[in-house]
């Protein structure tokens, strides 16, 4: 940071790449989990406009299942050695 605490210019904007590279990320990762879990759960011939209990049921394993791995693969990355 600049002196007396203020970030600088160079600084606000590396901090936005971040925050839009973090966005991408984010909503790339929210559009497959789910695609994934609709391809997976969901029958190819709709039948009701709601979803039945076992449609809801497999979404809910599905999702936790996702987020389960995601996490465990970006805890297993960040204990990477640096090279």
């Amino acid at each position: 940071m600049a002196a007396g605490g203020a970030p600088t210019n160079m600084q606000k904007e590396q901090m936005f790449g971040l925050a839009e590279k973090e966005m991408e990320y984010r909503v790339d990762l929210f559009n497959r989990l789910t695609q994934t879990c609709f391809a997976k759960c969901i029958e190819k011939r709709h039948k009701e406009a709601e979803l039945n209990m076992g449609e809801n049921s497999c979404i809910d394993r599905c999702v936790s299942k996702y987020w389960q791995v995601t996490n465990l693969v970006g805890q297993l990355l960040g204990n990477q050695p640096k090279m």
